[in-house]
């Protein structure tokens, strides 16, 4: 039976994990390395060994709605995409709200975690810890990793010809913290994720010159979408999903190239992702066609050469004069306390079932959370986690004998896709609303639509038709919040809250009156082929 549950990290994750566990009357004991909780979004001027790191600027790239745990909503003020600084404020809100600082050891470092000697039968671990020098060691029944993967930088100096002559600064954008280094600098920033992307942006605001080199492109969105609203509040919806899932995805993707495309021309502005079949996360910068089209930002190809104070580009006769690099390159994951035996990492993946239990263990006691990259927030996805693995430990809900999820497993490396939909075929990319309703459907917590649109057809359809808000996850099953149907009917409401601080008067208008109307038979329509 287990009840001892250790939880390595305070992020939020590891938060969630907490709570998950003390709801389901658990024993959880969370270690946190460094002297506060917050993970990710805790600024610090300094890098910290083992802890993720972000700069002073990070705004959230999901809107609060979207984002929150899902059974306790953003303070109704914060801003709809919130900042590090008020990001951590909500961390600890949350973790007073519910009591969690009283499961944490800080300043406590997990030096390994490795099975007992019965574990073929127990499925207990021996974890060690290290605080304030002295080393100790506790049983534990479960354990829950979440120290996310964004900790240990990828920095390929290798593929850069020249880099070791060069003169001038270059660092990984883990380093990164204020945009001042640059003034009157000529700035080189590799690599076009979002880091990429913002460090580029801030820097050309500052520098005499600001390069951005990129070997795929991406598409770059704003977080202002349709109408104003919410990149993702628009974009995330259960119809739009199906939808989506329903056609060829070469259709798919002209699709989302014609609506990239309706912001900026991307090949224009030389940002166009080179393959646009195969899902890459987009880059969410409100200011970077703002920024090209001034001249404040170049786009370039990839590196084909550093000299001492200057770089060559590809395709390129032109040496450029550079004073700072950037290597924006991303990261790579792992888990120095855990033996290789236990979890081994293998071309940016590893044998997880469903991303979270070591598929080839007896015993499903080990699960690590948070190691995916689905196209949504990562709260509500680490805390579907955190409460589906809860369930699995207390025996309410089972996973597959090891042979069938390593064969499962298996499959899923192959990254074979059936040509339908989003191509999710990158490591730890997933399908943010089918894996969510996956975990929830094993503990019998999905919302059934079908017998909701008999019972609660308001409802029914603002699921269906709205954002998939977290608040979905909480209206039936363990863990069931009696306020997730008032959230759910009143989350546009505290989206325009934030952004109507000057009241204006619409005027009415027939045409709009007649449109809504159409627009209503429409979705009559919808929903009788839908659900009937």
């Amino acid at each position: 039976m287990v009840k001892r549950v250790a939880i390595v990290g305070a992020g939020v994750s590891g938060l969630a994990s907490i709570k998950c566990c003390l709801e389901e009357g658990l024993e959880p004991t969370c270690f946190e390395r460094s002297d506060d909780l917050g993970g990710l979004w805790r600024f610090t001027e300094y890098v910290e060994e083992g802890r993720a790191s972000l700069y002073q600027s990070v705004v959230s790239n999901s809107s609060r709605e979207m984002s929150c745990y899902s059974d306790f909503p953003f303070p109704e003020d914060y801003p709809n995409f919130v900042p590090n600084s008020l990001f951590l404020e909500y961390l600890k809100l949350y973790a007073s709200r519910f009591n969690l600082l009283k499961c944490i050891q800080f300043k406590t470092k997990v030096c390994s975690v490795a099975k007992r000697p019965d574990f073929s039968i127990s499925g207990q671990w021996e974890v060690v810890t290290l605080h304030d020098g002295k080393q100790s060691s506790a049983t534990f029944d479960a354990v829950m990793v979440c120290t996310g993967f964004l900790t240990n930088p990828h920095l390929p100096l290798d593929s850069f010809p020249g880099i070791k002559n060069f003169k001038g600064q270059y660092f990984h954008s883990r380093q990164y913290k204020h945009p001042d280094i640059f003034k009157d600098k000529r700035v080189l920033v590799v690599g076009m994720g979002n880091s990429g992307t913002d460090i580029a942006v801030e820097a050309s605001h500052l520098a005499k010159k600001v390069f951005l080199s990129t070997t795929g492109g991406a598409w770059v969105i704003s977080r202002v979408f349709d109408s104003g609203y919410p990149w993702d509040m628009i974009f995330m919806t259960r119809f739009q999903n199906m939808f989506r899932n329903l056609l060829p995805t070469p259709i798919v993707s002209w699709l989302i190239s014609k609506k990239m495309n309706s912001w900026f021309n991307h090949v224009n502005y030389g940002v166009a992702p080179e393959d646009r079949t195969q899902l890459r996360e987009p880059v969410l910068n409100d200011e970077l066609p703002g920024r090209i089209i001034t001249g404040k930002v170049l786009i370039k190809p990839s590196i084909k050469e550093v000299k001492e104070n200057s770089v060559m580009f590809n395709n390129s006769p032109k040496e450029e004069p550079i004073d700072i690099i950037v290597f924006a390159t991303g990261y790579t994951f792992a888990f120095p306390f855990l033996d290789e035996s236990i979890v081994k990492v293998e071309d940016g993946q590893a044998s997880l079932y469903k991303y979270i239990f070591p598929a080839h263990l007896p015993k499903p006691t080990l699960a690590v959370i948070g190691l995916i990259k689905p196209l949504g927030s990562m709260i509500p996805t680490g805390e579907t986690q955190a409460r589906w693995v809860v369930q699995v430990l207390k025996g309410t809900t089972t996973v597959p004998p090891p042979s069938v999820m390593m064969t499962e497993v298996n499959e899923r490396k192959k990254n074979k896709h059936n040509g339908f939909g989003l191509c999710y075929c990158k490591p730890l990319q997933s399908d943010y609303i089918t894996y969510i309703d996956d975990l929830l459907t094993s503990i019998k917590a999905k919302p059934d639509l079908r017998a909701m649109l008999l019972t609660d057809p308001r409802l029914a359809l603002t699921i269906f038709f709205g954002p998939c808000t977290p608040y979905h996850f909480r209206l039936t099953g363990p863990g069931k919040w009696e306020g997730a149907r008032n959230a759910i009917l009143t989350q546009w409401d505290r989206t325009l809250k934030v952004t109507k601080t000057r009241i204006v008067q619409e005027s009415p208008s027939s045409f709009e009156t007649l449109f809504k109307l159409f627009t209503f038979l429409a979705l009559l329509v919808a929903i009788f082929l839908v659900f009937l």
